[in-house]
């Protein structure tokens, strides 16, 4: 019987044009497709010959037990089935790949990674900025805004750290982040959100951090979305920017 496989494929933020050719190669292979609710539904023409398997997981919402998810991945690969995971944007940034791997390679599976473009890095070209501009920054920092036991992360010390923050996850409690932050950087700080990057769905709003969180509010963004906070984004943080533009 042919050796089943598991594939953790990164399917980016939305635009498949952004897939690797590794990605549409791997894509193609699959028996199985298990698609999560953040990837483009329209990945699976890519995999004319899978079985598709939908295991939404989604912020705030009724989500696929993760426990199910990798008992099917066992389940498809033990069969001797090329199984590809699809996860939005980038397996290995906050995408439960460490769980996924850990649990596979305890059952014997074969596990291969494949990387996409993270709904950060889409959200930075979209505004055209560069996160690790050397004229305004040490470096970036990915964070999520809330821990698996929904504890927030030290706003104060990395806001300390003098590198563009990329927040994840953070849309249903922007206050709290931009008050975190708020305690260390000057509320005149730029910030921007980038809701559904790189997608017809678009949305971006440039402002400082002193009007994130109303400003936000006001354009009715909301997940999927990313945050960004830090100097780099200077060249955007015109008043006259501080309203919602579609892509």
């Amino acid at each position: 019987m042919k050796q089943g496989k598991v594939i953790l494929l990164g399917a980016g933020p939305g635009d498949l044009d952004l897939l690797t050719l590794k990605a549409v190669k791997a894509l193609a292979s699959a028996d199985v497709l298990l698609l999560d609710d953040l990837a483009n539904a329209e990945i699976v023409t890519l995999a004319p010959q899978a079985r598709v398997v939908r295991v939404g997981k989604r912020g705030g919402c009724k989500s696929t037990p993760q426990d199910f998810i990798q008992r099917l991945m066992r389940r498809y690969a033990l069969q001797g089935k090329t199984v590809v995971r699809v996860k939005g944007g980038e397996v290995l940034l906050f995408g439960r790949a460490g769980e996924e791997i850990a649990y596979l390679e305890a059952a014997g599976v074969a596990v291969e990674v494949v990387n996409g473009i993270s709904s950060g890095l889409a959200a930075a070209a979209s505004l055209g900025v560069s996160l690790t501009h050397r004229d305004h920054c040490r470096g970036v920092t990915f964070v999520t805004a809330h821990a698996q036991d929904d504890s927030e992360p030290d706003w104060d010390a990395l806001a300390a750290t003098g590198t563009t923050l990329v927040i994840y996850m953070g849309m249903s409690r922007i206050a709290s982040v931009a008050t975190g932050l708020g305690r260390t950087l000057s509320p005149a700080t730029p910030a921007a959100v980038v809701q559904w990057a790189s997608t017809e769905r678009e949305q971006r709003l440039v402002t400082t951090l002193e009007h994130l969180a109303a400003d936000a509010h006001a354009a009715g963004l909301g997940s999927p979305a990313i945050i960004l906070v830090g100097d780099a984004l200077s060249g955007l943080a015109a008043p006259a920017l501080r309203q919602p533009i579609a892509a």
